[in-house]
């Protein structure tokens, strides 16, 4: 311990601390970048995954369509008017756009049961506020 201070006096731990802060900053990149684009990742071949006949997704060059049929890498899709059908492959999808308005629906039905809960909080509350007067 004396001999670590006595180099970071002279300068000679100068070397040891910028080879722990670069340590400390790649975990953090690590971390930061690499772990949450795995996250990322996973998500959305778990949404390739639940593909169902009967969703609308978005291709990654913007294609809107319906989907037909799927296999095992490839998903039929119709698109436009005319019911033209393109087979592309999982990996070429974007968005499920069905899977994002069922979340969306969901989320709005959560927050009005909470309003709901709310408003039925300070009913109870102004009863309870008239019941003691």
């Amino acid at each position: 311990m004396q001999n670590y201070l006595l180099q970071t006096a002279a300068g000679g731990g100068d070397l040891m601390s910028l080879i722990l802060y670069m340590v400390l900053i790649f975990a953090l990149m690590y971390f930061i970048m690499i772990r949450l684009q795995k996250k990322r990742e996973k998500e959305n071949q778990a949404m390739r995954n639940a593909l169902e006949v009967g969703d609308e997704i978005v291709t990654i060059g913007g294609i809107i369509g319906r989907v037909v049929s799927t296999k095992d890498e490839t998903v039929l899709i119709e698109s436009g008017s005319a019911n033209t059908k393109l087979r592309v492959t999982k990996s070429a999808i974007q968005a499920n756009l069905t899977a994002q308005e069922k979340a969306r629906e969901r989320a709005a039905a959560q927050a009005k049961a909470a309003q709901a809960a709310k408003e039925e909080k300070a009913r109870a509350k102004a009863e309870k506020k008239k019941k003691s007067e």
